[in-house]
């Protein structure tokens, strides 16, 4: 869900996120997604297009296309061996009362261990509902948020293979598009202690190049994030941008409560956002698979995935925050 906007000129080339960047040690250890290897490609368009599928009916929340959504995402977590905190994958969501919908919805979460479990958390979040069938047409909702969630699998897959330092939840949000049920019943009823959640690194709105960037929001409310992010953002191989987050820029241009992590940022906890422009497609019947730019995709998660492993390798360095 996001809202208008326009161009926010805020761009940091390489050589300026060179200059500010601190290369983590730890991280330079890590490998990015290998550029020859086509299959990572192939498996982003596959699921991407599983799960923005007409058969999917939009995914909106409380609806028969929702819970289809939901068995399929949590078929993929089990295939990939990702388990969930507690007995279940699923957290009870209450959604309002709508025509043609259920009242009650459903976040799925899950959890990656970190090697040293049982302290500070980052939640990777995406919300996997969209707008559902309107007048007989399906809203497919590919790069809103089919993108994000596809990516969350896709970097799921490459921590239980490298675990990271610390433990890593993954939340699925349900009804982001009604109103961020999900994400507002997570951090009301948190499955850790919202004291041990350093950050939510959000993806919403991440495969369409139509605005050649991707944008990160989040910096100018935690400034300690920008080297960190920056520190990332060196080594992507499309145009990463920061902002939409000033009360100067148009209104409606503002990002900061436009998404899930509006529901951490309201108790204190720090966010970065990422996601591109508007494009014509936004919240459109032709949000479809086939408009996505394979290349920029890939490119976007392997960018999301390097600044996971950032925050990862800097958790420790974070500020204190009083819960």
């Amino acid at each position: 869900m996001r809202v208008a906007r326009c161009w926010y000129p805020l761009l940091l080339t390489h050589a300026i996120m060179l200059a500010i960047a601190v290369v983590s040690p730890s991280l330079s250890a890590q490998s990015a997604f290998p550029v020859s290897t086509d299959s990572i490609t192939r498996r982003l368009m596959q699921r991407i297009s599983a799960l923005s599928a007409d058969s999917m009916e939009g995914r909106r929340a409380g609806t028969d296309g929702s819970r289809r959504a939901r068995r399929w995402i949590v078929a993929e977590l089990t295939a990939i061996g990702a388990k969930p905190i507690g007995a279940s994958f699923e957290q009870s969501v209450k959604l309002p009362t709508r025509a043609g919908a259920d009242t009650l919805g459903a976040n799925i979460i899950a959890r990656i261990p970190g090697r040293r479990s049982g302290g500070r958390t980052i939640v990777l979040s995406a919300h996997y509902d969209h707008l559902g069938v309107r007048n007989g047409v399906v809203y497919n909702g590919a790069d809103d948020d089919a993108s994000g969630c596809i990516a969350l699998l896709t970097i799921a897959e490459r921590l239980l293979r490298e675990p990271p330092d610390h433990d890593v939840i993954l939340a699925f949000f349900d009804n982001e598009e009604g109103g961020m049920h999900g994400s507002r019943t997570f951090v009301a009823n948190p499955p850790v202690p919202l004291a041990r959640i350093a950050i939510d690194l959000s993806l919403d709105m991440i495969s369409r190049q139509d605005g050649k960037a991707l944008w990160v929001t989040g910096t100018a409310h935690y400034p300690f994030l920008q080297p960190i992010a920056a520190d990332a953002a060196s080594r992507a191989t499309i145009a990463i941008r920061f902002g939409h987050e000033s009360r100067t820029v148009t209104p409606g241009d503002d990002w900061t409560s436009s998404s899930d992590h509006a529901a951490f940022h309201s108790k204190g906890i720090p966010f970065l956002y990422l996601g591109v422009e508007d494009h014509p497609d936004y919240h459109q019947p032709g949000d479809d698979a086939e408009k996505i730019d394979p290349t920029f995709y890939r490119a976007a998660v392997e960018f999301s995935y390097n600044l996971l492993r950032v925050v990862d390798a800097r958790l420790e360095t974070f500020p204190s925050r009083t819960p």
